[in-house]
C-alpha cells in the first residue's frame, strides 16, 4: 500500500511538471467553471500569474460568443455526459488587443460516479489591434459648451443664458459648426459632433470633452 501511494505521488508530480511546461494554455476546472489550476501559458493570456486565476470564472476571463453553447453545455454536464466540449471565446490580451479562440473542455475524473472536473485548453486563432481612440475634432471651449446644450434639448434662449452670451451669439456659433461640418439642421450638428469625437459617448447630461483650439 505505501509502495503504491509512494508511485501515486511520483506520478502526479511529474504530471504537475509537464502541466506547468506545456506551451498550450490550459486550466483546471469545477464543473461550474471555477480555476482551479492553471499553467503559466494560460496566465499569461490573462496577463497575470497562475495563482491569482485560482477561483476566477473561466467564462469571464474568456467571453463565450454564443450563450447557447454555453447552455448546453451546462445541460450536458448536468447529466454527467463525458464528451469533449469547445465553446468560441474572446478575451483582451495583456497588450490591449482582442484576442479571438476556442476553449475545449474534457469532463475528467476517477469514477463515473464522481462529479467531473474539467480539463480546460485554449486555441488561439487570431487577434485584432486595438485601435488607438481618435482625437476629438478641434473646436473651442464655447462650441463645446454650445453642442453639449444642444444635444442635451436646450433652447437656444436657453443655452445663451447659461452661456452669458446673446441668442445671436448662440447662432453664430451653431451656424459656424454647421458650415465647417456640413450638417444640414441641428439634429445632424449633434450626431457629427459625437462622431467626431466632441461630445463624450454613453454620458448624461452630454458632456463635451476636453477642447482643442478650434479655427479662427
Amino acid at each position: 500500500m505505501e509502495a503504491e501511494r509512494a508511485d501515486a505521488v511520483v506520478w502526479r508530480n511529474r504530471a504537475l511538471t509537464l502541466f506547468d511546461r506545456v506551451s498550450v494554455p490550459v486550466a483546471v476546472c469545477d464543473v461550474y467553471g471555477s480555476v482551479v489550476l492553471a499553467n503559466p501559458a494560460m496566465a499569461a493570456e490573462c496577463g497575470t500569474t497562475p495563482g491569482r486565476l485560482k477561483g476566477r470564472d473561466v467564462l469571464e476571463l474568456f467571453r463565450p460568443q454564443e450563450a447557447t453553447q454555453v447552455k448546453r453545455i451546462a445541460e450536458a454536464l448536468r447529466m454527467r455526459r463525458r464528451s469533449r466540449y469547445q465553446v468560441s471565446v474572446r478575451w483582451r490580451a495583456p497588450g490591449g488587443a482582442e484576442r479571438y479562440g476556442e476553449l475545449t473542455a474534457d469532463p475528467v475524473s476517477d469514477s463515473t460516479d464522481q462529479t467531473p472536473a474539467l480539463l480546460v485548453m485554449l486555441r488561439v486563432h487570431g487577434e485584432r489591434t486595438a485601435r488607438p481612440e481618435p482625437e476629438p475634432a478641434p473646436v473651442t471651449e464655447v462650441e463645446g459648451r454650445v453642442l453639449a446644450l444642444l444635444a442635451g434639448g436646450t433652447t437656444t434662449d436657453r443655452a445663451a443664458r447659461e452661456l452669458g452670451l446673446s441668442k445671436d451669439g448662440v447662432t453664430y456659433h451653431l451656424r459656424r459648426l454647421s458650415a465647417r461640418w456640413g450638417a444640414a439642421n441641428r439634429t445632424e450638428l449633434v450626431a457629427r459632433a459625437y462622431a467626431l469625437g466632441v461630445l463624450a459617448p454613453g454620458v448624461w447630461p452630454p458632456e463635451a470633452r476636453a477642447a482643442r483650439p478650434g479655427p479662427e
